[in-house]
């Protein structure tokens, strides 16, 4: 786990990588492959709900939210204010607006 900077909370969060990440992909695969889980995102990922929870200390409530926080999705620091990019080719810093030479 890794505190980044999320462009789309505009805030640090806990972020996965690695291991962790893997593991809550194969979460979520479990959750829409189980019709059995319930109608509910809570209900169906419940598994990757309290697997976030148990590696950040975070309560979080929707899978879109656990997913976008996965440290290998992000770009490199900007060399102007440190946050990541969004992605790996972005061309502009969402935290400071820097232009990026790609």
């Amino acid at each position: 786990m890794k505190i980044l900077w999320c462009w789309r909370c505009r805030m640090d969060v806990p972020m996965l990588e690695g291991d962790e990440a893997k593991k809550a992909y194969e979460l979520l695969s479990e959750g829409f492959s189980n019709p059995d889980g319930g109608s509910s995102f809570k209900s169906r990922f419940k598994a990757l709900i309290d697997y976030y929870k148990e590696i950040t200390g975070v309560e979080e409530s929707h899978p879109n939210v656990i997913m976008h926080h996965i440290v290998e999705t992000y770009g490199p620091p900007c060399e102007k204010c440190g946050k990541p990019y969004r992605t790996s080719k972005a061309s502009f810093c969402a935290g400071c607006g820097n232009k990026r030479k790609l």
